[in-house]
């Protein structure tokens, strides 16, 4: 479920926490890891700088067309390093007792709610300097659309979509799976997983959509 709204009491959420509820952990995608596990800076970086020689090499233009290719290169690396960051500074996930919080959204801030009760399990994806993706699995059918999601939801999962947390800190994971399994004691420790690790959860039936 998703709200759209202007005014935030609580930064990353969009009203005030009910009673018995309590902020475990907020934060923000790296925006560099970011750029680089969502816009693919770095192959697109390589793939200019292929071209660049190629056109170098190549003779005709020469030096002139090796250059034109880097402005090119730098102009388009450039628009990717700013939506990136500006993504990343849009987005504000939050970790509760009883759900996560994804608010994300540029020009208008989405708020989309995650019951911990529904997590049926959380991989963990290494993306190096510390930083990683986390998978969230529903146990239920989730309601939004991929495209409403991107990029916090999994790559090429359209007509599935799972949330997605991108280029957040390592250390975020263990808070994850402790909140999990205190919000579901019947869980197993395998809550949260890596991705040679296999998920042992059993589903549970609360509904998804609880909205600040």
């Amino acid at each position: 479920m998703t709200i759209e709204y202007e005014i935030e009491p609580i930064p990353g959420l969009p009203g005030n926490l009910p009673p018995g509820e309590t902020i475990i952990w907020q934060g923000s995608p790296d925006w560099q890891t970011l750029a680089r596990a969502v816009f693919h800076t770095r192959l697109v970086a390589i793939w200019f700088a292929v071209f660049a020689a190629l056109a170098f090499v190549a003779g005709g233009t020469g030096l002139n067309g090796a250059l034109i290719t880097l402005a090119a290169a730098g102009i388009g690396l450039g628009v990717l390093y700013l939506l990136a960051r500006a993504g990343a500074r849009s987005t504000i996930y939050t970790l509760t007792n009883r759900r996560i919080v994804m608010r994300f959204g540029v020009s208008l801030p989405k708020c989309v709610n995650l019951p911990l009760a529904v997590i049926g399990a959380a991989d963990v994806r290494a993306l190096g300097n510390g930083n990683v993706d986390i998978v969230l699995r529903p146990t239920q059918r989730f309601p939004l659309g991929w495209l409403q999601m991107w990029p916090h939801v999994q790559p090429w999962k359209v007509g599935e979509p799972q949330p997605m947390l991108r280029a957040i800190p390592a250390s975020f994971a263990p808070m994850l799976a402790s909140a999990l399994i205190s919000a579901d004691p019947q869980r197993t420790p395998t809550a949260v997983t890596t991705p040679a690790e296999t998920p042992a959860v059993t589903p549970v039936a609360t509904p998804m959509g609880v909205a600040a």
